[in-house]
């Protein structure tokens, strides 16, 4: 004969709850007993019954293994606190190191510190300079291109005073003032 699953929700019946909670804390008290022998495991059972009666078996002490278990709680906490630790110190190393890098780029466009630099590193600082320039004509000269209005737009005065610089040929500039 097959029993078919019990569904897990509580026992309305008192009478029956009591009797379900004996036999089942038997048995889970004879598992627990079951396991320490079978595989020389240290294992403590707390249980308290509704009425709060304490039941518990323990293969040596339960305040031994409680011990034990607080113990290696601290551990393993401990431990990872300290792997997080390492971790965000080799983050700041290398966040380090990028600062540094990108302080040491700062300078040389800047032409601070050059005296140090390789001929290579002195034609790419130029080089970058040049595309900078190139990007800032080009922004500079956006607006006329666009026939950009900035007065009609309600937000007061352009960006560059009023200013409007128009390419001509060979890249010279011509520069008025608006009304």
């Amino acid at each position: 004969m097959v029993r078919g699953k019990t569904e897990l929700k509580r026992i309305e019946n008192a009478t029956s709850r009591q009797v379900t909670f004996t036999k089942r804390r038997s048995g889970l008290l004879k598992k627990a007993f079951e396991l320490s022998v079978l595989c020389d495991a240290e294992v403590s059972l707390i249980i308290f019954s509704q009425k709060g009666k304490l039941y518990e078996f323990s293969s040596s002490s339960t305040n031994k293994t409680i011990e034990r278990y607080q113990k290696t709680d601290k551990n393993l906490r401990h431990d990872k606190i300290l792997q997080d630790t390492e971790h965000l110190k080799e983050e700041v190393v290398s966040m380090s190191r990028k600062q540094e890098l990108l302080e040491n780029s700062k300078r040389r466009l800047l032409g601070q510190d050059l005296d140090a630099c390789s001929i290579d590193e002195l034609e790419q600082v130029e080089e970058q300079l040049d595309r900078s320039l190139k990007n800032i004509r080009t922004r500079k000269v956006q607006p006329a291109i666009q026939g950009t209005d900035y007065s009609a737009k309600g937000r007061g005065k352009s960006p560059n005073g009023g200013k409007c610089r128009i390419a001509e040929k060979g890249e010279k500039l011509l520069e008025f003032q608006r009304s």
